[in-house]
């Protein structure tokens, strides 16, 4: 009764209740015959629906209905009471009456409003033939110190996250929730992304609440096939679940997704031992000091992304515990990431050779861009209006030129920079906030593409991977020549 159901984006308890509430705020206007039969049980199915809410947490959204309801209740009760009680039943005039009950319609009418604009998100069923599992592992680099405090004995430690191909749960397992391995960790993060957009926590708190269609740590699938590798770096201030939908899609046609936490640069990293990294980056407002520090974080990204490939090495040989160990080919391997982490995997592709393919979900390339990529890059940009940074472009462009193996700039129309993570699953449907794909396109188009172009650079499968791409927007070819 708690599930969301997708297109209403409410739970079937919570439209219980809204039905309650209006049907409270009609009776008023029915026939006296057959009002006090609806007062009654209006009331009664709110009443329930309320008190089973508060037990299993209720959104701030059906506040406004029982706000609502509550302003009714007096009006729709007061002539039933009345003829109990043998005093002549009163009623308000209609046209005293109907300012009142539009109100109530009105505050009751927002609880779906604001549903839809902030609702729980419903990911989207994976369309591979594998089912997904997923697990969180935790990773200390004792070879590099940690460059974000002061502690001369503090290594790098990172969170990472993995989607694989699994074998089918049974029907009712537990789904994963989504952002966190609890829901006190979804929670905490949650409230730091919300603080990191400037958003008052309450608007978002439908998001913890979501559950994935993975399930953790579910047995690996059978076979005994070896799954390429996608490594996921995040953007600034975000985190190794914010491309979760992407993740479930890419791990069940059979790659393994690893995405990372970046303490002190994603917005909210829960440990092991429970304590909570806040980020510290933060944008100074003046560009060329940004673009300076945007330089020095992106290197400190890229490093992660190269000792994360290390470890997955040292587990698929079993020198870590883990469920994949067998199961990773690691001589396939991409990397890809979004916004600054995109910038981190072409940063990271340059130093280390051992990555095979790159995606960049648009992400402006900080720092140097020699030597030269020598993978195959896919990057995918938002539609490009006035307002786009002049510098992107070309300096994106630049770097794909200067590669020696054939790279795809590939821009989506009506796609914005959120387009490019689960945000339209759960943020208001604002083109310049999430583009105008929509919740179910948004996330089609983003896995579609990458998934062809892993397919073809990873797997080689035979294709034509510019007809593919082309389907989907304004795509640039370009060849080791330099050529478009």
């Amino acid at each position: 009764m708690t599930e969301i159901i997708a297109g209403l984006y409410m739970s079937p308890l919570e439209f219980l209740a809204l039905l309650g509430a209006v049907a409270l705020v009609v009776a008023r206007w029915l026939p006296p015959a057959a009002r006090p039969r609806v007062t009654i049980t209006a009331g009664a199915v709110l009443a329930l629906s309320a008190i089973v809410l508060s037990v299993v947490g209720i959104r701030w959204q059906m506040l406004l209905v029982l706000a609502g309801a509550a302003v009714a209740l007096p009006f729709a009760l007061s002539p039933l009471l009345r003829r109990r009680t043998g005093q002549p039943a009163w009623r308000a005039r209609w046209w005293l009456a109907l300012p009142g009950s539009v109100a109530c319609v009105g505050l009751i009418a927002m609880g779906p409003v604001t549903a839809w604009a902030f609702p729980v998100p419903v990911f989207p069923e994976p369309s591979g033939r594998f089912a997904v599992g997923t697990h969180v592992v935790q990773w200390t680099d004792q070879h590099r110190p940690e460059s974000f405090t002061a502690d001369p004995h503090d290594r790098r430690t990172v969170v990472v996250q993995l989607w694989y191909p699994a074998q089918k749960s049974p029907a009712g397992a537990q789904r994963a929730q989504y952002l966190g391995r609890t829901e006190h960790e979804a929670r905490t993060v949650s409230a730091a992304l919300a603080r990191e957009v400037g958003l008052p926590d309450f608007l978002v708190d439908g998001v913890p609440r979501a559950h994935t269609h993975s399930v953790f740590n579910a047995p690996v699938a059978g076979g005994g096939e070896r799954f390429p590798v996608v490594l996921f770096s995040p953007g600034s201030g975000g985190v190794r679940t914010q491309n979760t939908a992407w993740a479930e899609e890419v791990a069940s046609h059979g790659y393994v997704v690893v995405a990372l936490d970046h303490p002190y640069d994603s917005a909210a990293v829960v440990l092991a031992d429970g304590r909570t990294i806040h980020a510290k980056i933060a944008s100074t407002g003046d560009r060329d000091k940004d673009d300076k520090l945007a330089v020095d974080w992106t290197a400190v990204r890229a490093a992660d992304l190269g000792f994360v490939l290390t470890q997955l090495d040292h587990l698929d040989r079993g020198e870590i515990t883990g469920p994949l160990t067998g199961r990773l080919d690691t001589s396939r391997v991409a990397v890809t990431g979004h916004s600054m982490g995109g910038a981190a995997a072409l940063q990271a592709a340059r130093q280390d050779r051992r990555f095979g393919a790159v995606i960049d979900l648009d992400g402006y390339p900080h720092g140097p861009t020699s030597p030269s990529l020598q993978q195959s890059t896919l990057a995918l940009t938002q539609a490009i209006t006035p307002g786009t940074d002049p510098r992107y472009i070309p300096r994106l462009t630049e770097a794909l030129k200067l590669s020696t193996a054939t790279s795809y700039r590939l821009t989506i129309p009506g796609a914005a920079h959120l387009t490019f993570i689960d945000g339209p699953l759960y943020l208001p449907p604002v083109p310049s906030i999430v583009g105008s794909l929509g919740r179910t396109e948004s996330p089609h188009v983003v896995a579609a593409t990458t998934l062809a172009f892993l397919d073809t650079t990873l797997r080689h499968k035979p294709g034509d991977l510019a007809s593919v791409l082309s389907a989907y927007g304004d795509l640039s070819v370009y060849h080791p020549d330099n050529s478009r």
